[in-house]
């Protein structure tokens, strides 16, 4: 899983530790910044193809949250 968040005009995508022990949730609270839609999403809807990073988008118009 991984938490994706508007950062601009483009997405920025959090990747759990290995070593985090919490909820997808939790983690977003603690690393999305305060007021910020985000989306839990899995790992294949990440695009692999990273050369063109900063033209990727998201619908945040149903948010799973908002950081804290």
């Amino acid at each position: 899983m991984r938490i994706i968040y508007p950062n601009g005009d483009g997405v920025s995508v959090i990747i759990p530790s290995p070593r985090w022990e919490g909820t997808m949730e939790e983690l977003a609270a603690k690393d999305v910044p305060a007021g910020v839609p985000y989306r839990i999403v899995e790992d294949e809807d990440i695009p692999a193809d990273r050369t063109e990073r900063d033209l990727w988008t998201a619908d945040f118009s149903k948010p799973d949250g908002y950081g804290q």
